[in-house]
């Protein structure tokens, strides 16, 4: 089946207060042509899944600039000063989780599995609750994060963290065919292919489209099957997120 489409096609089914998993680590690896698309269409009250929230101007930070997010679930917030805003004046929900456990959390929902006991986060606010979810305007806590079931195995207590499965997925990748097949390139395959496996609906975006046939099986990083959409971008713009350069002596 040939999924190749344009983007505002794509992204046609997405509704203001729709839940989207979104690919990516940094800078690295993120959707820019379909978030751009999406930014465009103008949908709202987002509830978005990924790894962090890109930069004030660019990836994610195109959204939340525009108050289109309403929650955020993610590890890191980096270099976002109004993704740090929002949150601390009550504008926006998040829910931060340690890194494995939201890569966890993604393939386990890819995996139809609901749930799965974890070590990282006993002893801590991720277990017992209490972390701010949303702060009021006078700075108290709003909606604060409910404790979660602690069971022992061997001795050792984990901590019961439920799956994730979102109603879209937005990846970016290096290479995919027009049956969806995709390949990621060194760092940007952290978190593409988890939050491809989460997504009802899928959307990969892809610099190099390529025939069925083409990439060698054993090479394929995400099967088709999990993806529903292809957006051929060929032309992306990639940015860093901080730059650092060393002085050259002279």
């Amino acid at each position: 089946m040939d999924k190749v489409i344009g983007a505002d096609e794509a992204l046609a089914g997405i509704t203001d207060g729709a839940t989207l998993a979104v690919g990516g680590f940094g800078l690295c690896g993120i959707p820019s042509t379909l978030i751009a698309t999406l930014h465009g269409l103008g949908v709202g009250g987002l509830q978005v899944v990924s790894n962090n929230c890109g930069v004030d101007d660019w990836g994610l930070g195109i959204l939340l600039s525009d108050k289109r997010i309403a929650r955020v679930t993610g590890s890191y917030v980096g270099e976002n000063k109004e993704f740090a805003r929002q949150y601390l004046s009550g504008e926006l929900e998040v829910e931060l989780c340690p890194q494995g456990t939201l890569a966890e959390r993604l393939r386990a929902g890819g995996c139809g599995i609901p749930a799965f006991f974890t070590p990282a986060g006993v002893g801590s606010q991720i277990a017992d609750g209490g972390l701010p979810w949303r702060y009021a305007a006078d700075g108290s806590v709003a909606v604060a994060s409910p404790a979660k079931e602690v069971r022992d195995f061997g001795g050792v207590p984990h901590v019961l963290e439920n799956a994730i499965v979102t109603d879209f997925a937005l990846v970016s990748a290096a290479k995919g065919d027009r049956y969806g097949n995709l390949v990621f390139e060194k760092t940007a395959q952290n978190f593409n292919p988890l939050c491809a496996m989460a997504g009802r609906v899928t959307i990969a975006e892809v610099q190099e489209l390529v025939e069925p046939g083409e990439l060698d099986p054993a090479g394929i990083h995400l099967p088709g099957v999990f993806v529903q959409h292809v957006v051929h971008a060929p032309d992306v713009e990639k940015r860093i997120e901080k730059i650092t350069v060393t002085e050259v002596e002279r």
